[in-house]
């Protein structure tokens, strides 16, 4: 019995302080970082994408606040799925950051196979920047506001453009459509190119993020109709949301998040997380954030986390309930 207790007693004690020098070494490693070698900064959409200049903005502040070097590297596809598989498999020892939009939870239920899982495969870093959709008409078009614009679409035919299949500027206009009962036929295009669709007229009406609308709005090429946000914007505070028409549960935005591989200590995710906060805080990065169409605020790697799982859940029921599927 003696002999056991002994055992034990060493086994307990050997187990502590191998616990003890994880703990010294991810302690040291979030000390450390990111003076040890260059960060490289996935984004996973192209250059130009309104998630790469997010990541650009801050890759930049972070490079002169910590004196680290931040290399931006975009690997573009499948909505996105392409870098998520590229940093899931990267060491989780900080140097290598996941930047996405919210296509991030939206993807698992969207394709057949986005190959990850949004809560389990990635430590949540920091939320960034974020704007709600934004749906406008073309001038031409008689409907001032939202209301006259589903009165519209119950006489006529309707087509909206939006950013893509499956991205929430599309499933907000499903959700819209379901809720007041009426038709209107979804035409995708590039993130780039859909705002342009309805400034020429080849849609009547878009649903957007803000940062490609807020000019063209400005310049009187398109009209506004409603934010997806459940409050207006402070960006357009004349735009009423949607909310304003009667239509609940509608807090829709585009964001973009910053992610680190599943394992990742997480005294160094509380080290990035400040890093990325304190670039974000900086005035010239809101001012470069507000001329976006976009704005953050400071959160925790847990509060995202929290964010993120009703995110994930939200737009799971959205895709089921639309049909969407990404093709």
């Amino acid at each position: 019995m003696q002999l056991l207790r002994r055992q034990f007693i060493t086994i307990a004690l050997q187990a502590l302080s191998s616990l003890a020098c994880t703990s010294a070494i991810a302690q040291t490693a979030a000390t450390d970082w990111p003076k040890t070698k260059p960060v490289t900064v996935v984004v996973g959409f192209a250059a130009g994408a309104f998630t790469d200049n997010v990541a650009r903005i801050v890759a930049q502040k972070l490079g002169e606040t910590t004196g680290g070097t931040f290399v931006v590297d975009n690997k573009a596809g499948a909505g996105g799925n392409i870098a998520t598989g590229i940093v899931k498999r990267a060491p989780a020892d900080g140097y290598t950051i996941l930047v996405h939009s919210v296509a991030y939870a939206v993807n698992p239920s969207l394709y057949a196979n986005a190959g990850y899982d949004a809560l389990k495969d990635f430590a949540p870093l920091a939320l960034g920047p974020r704007t709600p959709n934004i749906i406008t008409v073309n001038p031409a078009t008689p409907a001032k506001d939202l209301k006259e614009l589903i009165e519209l679409a119950k006489r006529e035919k309707l087509s909206y453009a939006s950013s893509g299949i499956g991205t929430t500027t599309h499933l907000s206009v499903e959700r819209l459509k379901v809720a007041a009962k009426v038709d209107i036929t979804h035409v995708p295009y590039q993130p780039a190119a859909a705002i342009n669709a309805v400034v020429a007229g080849h849609t009547p009406m878009s649903s957007t993020s803000m940062p490609p609308a807020v000019p063209q709005i400005k310049a009187g090429r398109i009209r506004a109709i409603a934010v997806t946000s459940a409050k207006r914007s402070s960006l357009l505070p004349d735009v009423p949301s949607v909310t304003e028409f009667g239509f609940s549960d509608f807090d829709d935005y585009t964001w973009v998040g910053f992610f680190l591989p599943a394992g990742t200590p997480q005294a160094l995710v509380d080290r990035i997380n400040a890093e990325i906060n304190k670039a974000m805080e900086l005035a010239d990065t809101r001012v470069k954030f507000v001329a976006l169409g976009m704005e953050s605020e400071r959160n925790t790697s847990a509060e995202f986390g929290k964010f993120l799982r009703t995110e994930v859940d939200k737009w799971a029921s959205v895709v089921k309930s639309t049909g969407a599927k990404a093709e």
